[in-house]
């Protein structure tokens, strides 16, 4: 499962998010992201996702 951290959410707030859904962060993923000014790409910020697998499936 993916989680997104939401515009104006913490990291915290988000892995919060996902241990109350029943999930365990596996992994983080930031990507860049760019808009285009005078045509060209200018980096604006960026994504945050984590994979999570369930915390019932732990052993």
């Amino acid at each position: 499962m993916k989680f997104s951290v939401e515009e104006g959410e913490s990291i915290e707030a988000c892995l919060e998010r996902i241990r109350q859904a029943g999930y365990v962060p596996t992994r983080r993923v930031e990507q860049p992201v760019f808009t285009e000014e005078n045509g060209e790409p200018v980096p604006s910020g960026r994504t945050i996702v984590f994979d999570a697998k369930s915390a019932k499936s732990e052993h």
